[in-house]
């Protein structure tokens, strides 16, 4: 497998811990109702940190009735809902390789005209594909206070909207309403 370096959480500007599985789920879903079509959203965490999870319950609030599921193995995985979904996981795609071959360049132009989201696993061998004017979010999941609990960290390029930032300074996310 590649080496796929993981960005520090101190490099992000906003933050917001959860707690379990279920609250990666609820933040994803409170984020994709501000999706509108056209983002593209970068995943970064070891192993098991989340980003499937977060992934499923991005696509749980865009109405999407198909299982997610990791595409470590199928590379890309595509999902209709409110709007249609690219899921991607570069984690077995070694430095070098060429994206068209997956069929990048048709998702980034379908993401462009609005048509579909992104959100990429493992997204280092993406960047360079992005360039420097193309807008993104960054998600860092790290581990949280409890062994389940997630600390997620928001970057953004050329920065992080407002209806963003918001969510991510909104606290804590239970695991139920009791709590």
């Amino acid at each position: 497998m590649a080496d796929h370096p993981i960005p520090a959480a101190a490099d992000f500007a906003f933050h917001r811990e959860v707690h379990g599985p279920a609250g990666t789920g609820r933040l994803a879903e409170e984020g994709s109702g501000l999706l509108r079509g056209g983002e593209i959203i970068l995943l970064h965490g070891k192993l098991g940190a989340g980003k499937t999870c977060f992934t499923q319950g991005l696509c749980r609030g865009l109405d999407v009735t198909q299982d997610v599921v990791s595409p470590t193995f199928t590379l890309v995985n595509s999902y209709s809902g409110r709007l249609l979904v690219h899921h991607l996981d570069f984690y077995r795609i070694e430095p070098g390789a060429d994206l068209m071959d997956i069929g990048v360049p048709d998702i980034l132009e379908q993401v462009f005209d609005g048509d579909a989201v992104a959100v990429v696993e493992w997204p280092d061998l993406l960047l360079p594909e992005l360039g420097k004017d193309v807008p993104y979010l960054e998600l860092l999941a790290t581990r949280g206070t409890g062994d389940d609990d997630r600390i997620w960290h928001l970057r953004g390029t050329p920065a992080v909207p407002e209806s963003w930032a918001d969510l991510f300074t909104g606290g804590n996310i239970p695991t139920s309403s009791g709590e």
